[in-house]
């Protein structure tokens, strides 16, 4: 927090009553540096710790060498200020992480200790913001606002990084595309995940995989299969229920599996296609398959486990076109890794062949998802493409 502030354009964050407490169970009175701790009892001791004071929140340039940033934890800091009261065994710790010397009525003081005499005054979250602007202000006993200064920071600074990051590839991505967040896997633990996937959200994302995070703040959950799911399987063979009633009801194909390997054909010896591949991987076209039997309204493949054009495309090719038989639209394919722009044109030419060659319209627009270490600069790529 910096000095003294203007104000400008803010509005007023007061106590309420029946606020949820913070997000993550950790953010209590203790998230806060030992030096908050040191200075309140200062304050206290100088007979000065009700006095008030005003801290302003800023930041001093933009992240990613970007011109602007995106505000946001403001809500996680009201809630944690609706709830600031500390318990016995917080004070008993704080009375063991102080000098000896410190007197019981410090901590006799802390226990009445809540932010009924705070008062916040903030941007609105998920504004643009910029550098040296106060984003927050509080108004307070010294040594109550004092203590919250870290957890402040703490709950700003990473939330406003992420959403600002999400609002970039969002203003490169445009806004006709889909942005969906799956980085919960890598994510600094499960309050990084957590937050990462909210403020994307914030910042511009459209859904994500967390389903923690979908549950908590009404995230759209996105989703499919990895590559676990398509090596585990070896052979069409391994499909024992392969009957799959039409979209409508009106009838049934009982033998899926066998209406998937003749499209296959068709598609290998068609004459637009002819020579592109030639016998496809079987463990991945029956992964495909059962994946096709349990989601048949909503098929997605990843298609990179083996190889993309001489097998994954085709193999998801065939089966959308057994969906298709039956009334179903396949979703789309999903690319995980090598030239995502390169691969992504050449299944998009793929398909044009399919709609052209089979007459099956839409064909050429299935839905292609790019995933794995996406940057600004991919992201740029793809849609130059």
């Amino acid at each position: 927090m910096g000095g003294k502030g203007n104000g400008q354009s803010q509005t007023e964050a007061r106590m309420g009553h029946g606020v949820d407490g913070p997000t993550n169970p950790m953010v209590t009175p203790l998230l806060t540096d030992l030096y908050q701790f040191t200075m309140a009892y200062a304050y206290w001791k100088a007979g000065k710790h009700e006095e008030r004071a005003v801290f302003d929140l800023y930041f001093r340039k933009n992240p990613f060498g970007g011109e602007y940033t995106i505000f946001a934890g403001l809500e996680e800091c009201i809630r944690l200020i609706a709830n600031f009261k500390f318990t016995e065994d917080e004070i008993s710790f704080v009375r063991l992480s102080l000098p000896g010397s410190c007197e019981d009525g410090f901590f006799n003081y802390l226990r009445g200790i809540d932010c009924s005499d705070v008062e916040v005054y903030a941007i609105s979250e998920g504004s643009v913001v910029f550098p040296k602007v106060p984003l927050l202000r509080v108004e307070g006993p010294v040594a109550v606002v004092q203590l919250l200064e870290t957890p402040f920071l703490n709950l700003i600074n990473y939330a406003s990084l992420v959403a600002t990051n999400a609002a970039r590839h969002r203003f490169v991505a445009g806004k006709s595309k889909l942005l969906l967040e799956f980085g919960l896997r890598r994510a600094q633990g499960p309050d990084g995940g957590i937050g990462a996937s909210k403020y994307c959200y914030m910042g511009g994302f459209d859904a994500t995989s967390n389903v923690a995070a979908g549950r908590l703040f009404g995230i759209p959950l996105r989703g499919t299969h990895s590559h676990a799911f398509v090596s585990s399987f070896m052979s069409p063979d391994e499909i024992i229920e392969k009957s799959l009633k039409s979209s409508d009801g009106s009838h049934t194909c009982e033998d899926f599996v066998s209406l998937v390997q003749t499209w296959l054909n068709k598609i290998k010896w068609s004459s637009s296609l002819r020579g592109i591949f030639s016998e496809t991987n079987q463990s991945e076209l029956a992964a495909f398959t059962s994946y096709a039997l349990a989601f048949p309204k909503s098929f997605l493949a990843l298609v990179d486990t083996y190889d993309v054009m001489r097998s994954g495309v085709p193999n998801f090719c065939a089966v959308a076109l057994a969906l298709n038989d039956l009334g179903y639209k396949a979703a789309g394919i999903r690319l995980d890794s090598g030239d995502l722009a390169y691969l992504s044109c050449e299944a998009r030419k793929f398909f044009r062949s399919i709609e052209k060659e089979f007459g099956v319209p839409g064909f050429e627009k299935m839905s292609i998802t790019a995933s794995n270490d996406l940057n600004e600069e991919t992201l740029d790529a793809l849609k130059n493409r």
